[in-house]
């Protein structure tokens, strides 16, 4: 009977060296983690203005809205028309001015490069794309939410409109007749998230940011291309990589 109770306290003994052996390594990541060495410390401490630059992916579409010409006989050969996505990058800088602990203020001045398409599908089974190329010079002035600094990562939301104005239009037309007029200007609510991560040098933040255009750039109503249409928005999906 001694026998058999030694037996298995040795067991029991071996089954708790055996899990202390497997959550070592998980305890001292964790103590690692918790007591890693910060990459500067007090980056968003010292200094009240700080400036940078992004490098940005996006892809983009427009909303549309059919005007009501669409469903009379003068557009009975015309079944539908799908907004197309479509890629594109942005560069820009950054300038931030941290206004409390855990909120910056942000503008963001941007070129950004866009190609929209739109394809027109008739009811003969046909159908025709148009593109629109723009350059746009764009003024994001955003609001950005800090969460506590947690070793050398930090997360936060960002939020705001964006005002953007042509810069150039890449249109190969012959008339005003077969393209699709936009409007130069466009404004657009600006919502995301985004993670800073403390390098010894530098900081990286990527963030992924979803924007909404709030301004009808729909500008001619009146040839072909605009006739379906009664109003055209953006949306567009941004990922950016910002460098301070």
């Amino acid at each position: 009977m001694q026998a058999t109770n030694l037996w298995h306290q040795l067991n029991l003994h071996r089954a708790q060296i055996t899990l202390l052996l497997w959550l070592l390594p998980a305890v001292l990541h964790a103590q690692s983690f918790r007591w890693a060495r910060k990459n500067n410390p007090d980056y968003d401490e010292k200094r009240k203005l700080t400036y940078g630059f992004l490098i940005g992916l996006h892809t983009t579409t427009y909303q549309l809205k059919y005007s009501d010409l669409f469903v009379t006989p003068a557009l009975d050969t015309v079944h539908s028309v799908v907004p197309l996505w479509k890629p594109g990058f942005s560069l820009g800088f950054l300038v931030n001015y941290r206004a409390h602990e855990f909120l910056d203020i942000r503008l963001m001045p941007t070129v950004g490069f866009y190609e929209n398409e739109l394809q027109y599908r008739f009811t003969n089974g046909q159908s025709q794309r148009e593109l629109v190329e723009t350059t746009m010079v764009e003024f994001p002035v955003l609001v950005k939410y800090k969460s506590m600094r947690r070793g050398n990562i930090r997360m936060y939301m960002v939020g705001g409109v964006k005002p953007g104005i042509e810069a150039s239009g890449k249109k190969e037309i012959e008339n005003v007749i077969n393209s699709l007029e936009i409007s130069g200007f466009n404004l657009s609510l600006e919502a995301g998230i985004g993670f800073d991560l403390y390098f010894p040098l530098f900081k990286l933040s990527p963030e992924i940011r979803f924007s909404r255009g709030l301004y009808d750039i729909l500008d001619n109503t009146e040839n072909n291309f605009g006739k379906p249409l009664k109003n055209v928005n953006t949306n567009t999906v941004h990922f950016y990589f910002i460098f301070q």
